[in-house]
């Protein structure tokens, strides 16, 4: 019979947040897959492949509302800023002008749902 696996104690797991971001533009991005890319490729290539694995970020798909342009991203706390950072430094998308901002950070998805999200 094979052993369980003991899970990590909470004090030890990596923490973390929930960014909230909101993307204006004059056009709405219609797919998920899209936004999801543009916030990879702006992590990649302003944190690089090593510090962008350590902040552990995860765009969350249920979390996308296509009508008001906001979602959700899961990040380790010591990386919010740089995270915040990257989505700034978004400027287009197909050949348009478009501002990402950070809306909210919490600690608890739920929370940065109602809070912010409001969905």
């Amino acid at each position: 019979m094979a052993k369980k696996i003991k899970p990590i104690l909470p004090s030890l797991r990596e923490k973390k947040r929930y960014l909230v971001f909101e993307i204006v533009s004059k056009k709405d991005i219609k797919s998920f897959s899209e936004v999801s890319s543009l916030i990879w490729q702006s992590s990649l290539s302003f944190l690089g492949e090593i510090e962008t694995a350590k902040a552990g970020i995860w765009v969350l798909p249920d979390k996308w509302n296509q009508k008001k342009q906001m979602g959700m991203v899961k990040v380790s706390n010591k990386h919010v800023d740089k995270l915040k950072t990257a989505l700034t430094l978004i400027k287009s998308f197909k050949r348009q002008q478009i501002l990402v901002k950070s809306v909210g950070v919490s600690g608890m998805i739920n929370k940065a749902d109602k809070k912010y999200l409001a969905i």
